[in-house]
């Protein structure tokens, strides 16, 4: 079976890599599964000052699932398998985590564009990705 991993941050550019993701799914001989991955920085510790530890997770599981829920929606009306995660941690690195834990085969994600001296001076999710993942990363712009 095919695993893909497509990290989902609400923007219109991960739902671009959510409907690529969909059309390599359906265009494969094998079986496929979509990972849909939110996955959100952690909360500055003053925050902790001001709200509880359980108003902070529902807060965060609220948000992802606002996130997830068009790419779902889009996966639902393809009849593509998916399968939704929330995490919490360094972006970049917890992507690329995330496609080893769950044997993902590849992930596939949008990209903002950024031209290359963009990327070099200010450093992208993307990038890092690229750089940490042990399998093939698709950029869909």
């Amino acid at each position: 079976m095919q695993r893909l991993l497509v990290p989902v941050d609400g923007s219109e550019n991960a739902l671009r890599a959510v409907k690529y993701a969909i059309g390599f799914a359906q265009s494969t001989s094998q079986p496929a599964e979509l990972h849909l991955l939110h996955v959100q920085e952690p909360v500055p510790s003053h925050v902790h000052a001001y709200f509880s530890v359980s108003d902070i997770e529902k807060m965060g599981t609220d948000a992802a699932e606002k996130i997830l829920q068009p790419a779902r929606r889009l996966c639902d009306e393809a009849a593509v398998s998916c399968i939704t995660h929330a995490r919490v941690g360094p972006i970049a690195q917890t992507i690329a985590a995330c496609a080893g834990e769950l044997q993902c085969n590849a992930i596939i994600m949008g990209t903002r564009g950024m031209g290359a001296i963009a990327s070099l001076i200010i450093g992208s999710v993307t990038a890092k990705v690229i750089h940490l993942a042990s399998v093939p990363v698709t950029l869909v712009k």
